[in-house]
């Protein structure tokens, strides 16, 4: 399965990256993924522009393409004025209002103080929910004091945990795909002209008569 990652934190180290990455580890334990991370910083003038002319560059689709077509998502944003950073909100404004419907998606967020934390409930839970996303129950904040103490891990498992079994029950639901091309039979275009000729009408004794 496919766990798409996406990070806006904006320092390099950054606190918000390493919670996402300790996430995708722990999501990792408990089902085989293949994970991609979106740094959003690195899209950041892409970003800009198809604001204001209406078409993402090349990275930026690319990224985009990566998050809905994912089993499933990790989205890690620090926190801003008590809320998601906007360079978080502006990647996902970029969307289509339907393409995260139905993907799971595990909220985490970081911050300077145990204050903020309210930012899970009161922001991005809500933001996914509007999306039609499959939001898991559990959500991570890591404070500054968070890292290193005691609580931290047990949240990040047991939020790995619920987006993994999200994840295993949406891909078993997910509708086959169709048949491809290949999957058709293909016929000779003499048959297929044949079968378009007209059937002549059985010959009766009268047309045996007429015709001797």
């Amino acid at each position: 399965m496919k766990l798409v990652v996406v990070s806006a934190g904006l320092s390099v180290p950054s606190s918000t990256r390493l919670l996402a990455d300790r996430l995708a580890a722990a999501v990792g334990r408990h089902t085989p993924v293949d994970v991609q991370v979106v740094e959003v910083r690195e899209l950041a003038v892409e970003i800009a522009h198809a604001f204001t002319n209406g078409f993402p560059g090349k990275a930026l689709a690319a990224a985009q393409d990566a998050v809905t077509t994912a089993d499933g998502l990790v989205v890690v944003t620090p926190v801003f004025s008590a809320s998601y950073s906007g360079l978080f909100k502006s990647f996902f404004d970029l969307l289509d209002k339907e393409a995260l419907a139905g993907t799971p998606v595990l909220i985490a967020a970081t911050g300077g103080t145990a204050r903020h934390s309210l930012v899970l409930d009161h922001a991005l839970r809500p933001l996914f929910s509007y999306l039609k996303a499959v939001v898991a129950p559990t959500g991570v904040y890591a404070a500054s004091e968070d890292w290193g103490a005691e609580g931290l891990d047990d949240r990040v498992e047991r939020a790995a945990a619920e987006l993994s079994a999200l994840m295993a029950g949406a891909t078993a639901a997910r509708p086959a795909k169709p048949a491809t091309a290949d999957a058709f039979e293909v016929v000779p275009f003499a048959e297929r002209l044949a079968a378009l000729a007209p059937t002549a009408p059985p010959r009766t004794r009268e047309d045996a008569r007429t015709q001797g």
